[in-house]
């Protein structure tokens, strides 16, 4: 199975798992390092992840996934919080995050940059404005972005 599928599997099958023990959802990477693969799921609640959570959920997950099987190959599964650069993902991350401090990175240069910094100021209909430290607003198409996360 192709790895963005396998995210896509585990996220579907994670979502009740983790809405359960009271916690969101943030983010799903299988990734090969080295020889292995992990699966690592990034789980997150307004008053911070603790390791009973992780615990709670990488149990529940683990026997899902025992059962449903969506993975061919050997893996290490992994629950932890993002931390505090967590990455923003979906439309609700951007939200609240409004006036927090972003990092981006594009998968094209602007003005000869690929790594943007600055305060979020606003998120609507899919596009970024963020506060540069020398006060301009720039506005970028979250299409665009290689990744977000706050900084």
């Amino acid at each position: 199975m192709a790895k963005g599928k396998v995210e896509d599997v585990v996220y579907e099958l994670a979502v009740p798992i983790t809405e359960e023990s009271q916690c969101e959802l943030v983010d799903v990477v299988f990734k090969k390092e080295g020889s292995n693969w992990f699966l690592r799921v990034f789980i997150d609640k307004e008053d911070g992840v603790g390791l009973d959570d992780c615990e709670r959920v990488s149990k529940a997950l683990s026997d899902v996934l025992d059962e449903v099987d969506p993975i061919p190959q050997s893996y290490y599964l992994e629950v932890s919080s993002p931390g505090i650069n967590r990455p923003l993902k979906k439309d609700r991350d951007f939200e609240r995050s409004v006036g927090e401090k972003i990092e981006i990175k594009l998968y094209q240069a602007l003005d000869g940059k690929k790594i943007l910094c600055g305060t979020l100021e606003k998120y609507q209909d899919g596009m970024i404005h963020i506060k540069t430290d020398d006060a301009s607003v720039i506005e970028i198409n979250k299409a665009d972005t290689a990744l977000v996360r706050l900084g």
